[in-house]
C-alpha cells in the first residue's frame, strides 16, 4: 500500500505554489498538444484520403470539366482544391482567347491567339504555385506549438524540480534533520514536475515529426501534380498549334 504522503494526489495538493504553477502550466500545454494531435491527424488523414480518391479520377476522366465537378465534392484534398485554382484560371484564359483555346478562322487572329495562350500559361504557373504556397501554410498551421511543446516543457518541469528540491532543503534545515522520511516526500513532489515535462514533451515530439514527414508528403505530390496539370494544358496548345500550323 502506498503511504499517504507519497500518494501523486497528495504529492500534487501539498507542492509549494510555484510547483503547482508549473504542473498547472504542463496542464495546458498537454491540452493544447493533444488537441492539436487528434485535429491534425484527422485532416492529414482526410487529406491523403480524398487526394488519392480525386488523382484516381482525374486521370481517368476524358474532361477537365469533369474533373472541376469531382474537386468541388473533395474539399478535404489539397491537390483538388489546387486543381480547383488552376481550372478556374484556365477557364479566364481560354475565354481571353476564345473557344477551343482560341480557334479562329483567321490564320493570323489564331496565330495571335496562341501565343497569348502560351503567355497565359504563365498564369495558370502562378497560380498553382500560389495555392500551393496557401495549401502548405494551411497543413503547417499549429503544428510549430508541438515543436516549442516539446523543446520547451521538459525545461519547465525540471525548473519545478529544482524549486521544489529547494523548498525540500530548505526544509530540512528549519527542522534540522536529513532522515529519508523527511527528505523523500519533498524530493518525490518536486520529480513530479519533470516527470509532468517530459510526459507533454514526448507526444509532442512524436507529433511534431510524424505531421512534418506527412506534410512532406502531401507538398511533394502537390508539385508533382501541379507540373503534371501544366504540361497536359501546354501540350493541349502545342496540338492546337500544330492543327493550325
Amino acid at each position: 500500500m502506498i503511504p499517504q504522503d507519497l500518494d501523486l494526489i497528495h504529492m500534487i495538493s501539498s507542492a509549494s505554489p510555484m510547483v503547482k504553477f508549473v504542473l498547472l502550466l504542463l496542464l495546458f500545454f498537454s491540452i493544447a498538444t493533444w488537441s492539436i494531435i487528434v485535429i491534425k491527424y484527422r485532416y492529414i488523414r482526410q487529406a491523403f484520403q480524398q487526394s488519392s480518391v480525386f488523382i484516381d479520377f482525374f486521370w481517368k476522366s476524358r474532361d477537365l470539366s469533369d474533373a472541376f465537378k469531382k474537386a468541388k465534392n473533395l474539399d478535404g484534398s489539397p491537390i483538388a482544391r489546387v486543381f480547383r485554382i488552376g481550372y478556374v484560371e484556365l477557364k479566364k484564359l481560354s475565354q481571353a482567347a476564345g473557344p477551343e483555346f482560341g480557334e479562329s478562322s483567321d490564320p493570323d487572329a489564331g496565330q495571335g491567339q496562341v501565343t497569348m495562350q502560351f503567355a497565359g500559361t504563365s498564369n495558370v504557373k502562378r497560380a498553382l504555385r500560389r495555392a500551393i504556397t496557401t495549401e502548405t501554410t494551411r497543413m503547417t498551421q499549429l503544428v510549430p506549438f508541438l515543436a516549442t511543446a516539446g523543446n520547451t516543457t521538459p525545461f519547465i518541469g525540471l525548473f519545478g524540480t529544482v524549486w521544489g528540491i529547494m523548498g525540500s532543503f530548505h526544509g530540512i534545515g528549519l527542522r534540522g534533520s536529513a532522515s529519508l522520511a523527511v527528505v523523500a516526500p519533498g524530493i518525490s513532489e518536486a520529480l513530479v514536475a519533470t516527470a509532468a515535462g517530459l510526459a507533454v514533451a514526448i507526444p509532442a515530439v512524436i507529433g511534431f515529426n510524424y505531421f512534418t514527414q506527412k506534410i512532406r508528403t502531401i507538398e511533394s505530390e502537390l508539385e508533382s501534380f501541379a507540373a503534371d496539370f501544366l504540361n497536359i494544358v501546354e501540350r493541349d496548345i502545342l496540338r492546337i498549334e500544330r492543327r493550325r500550323g
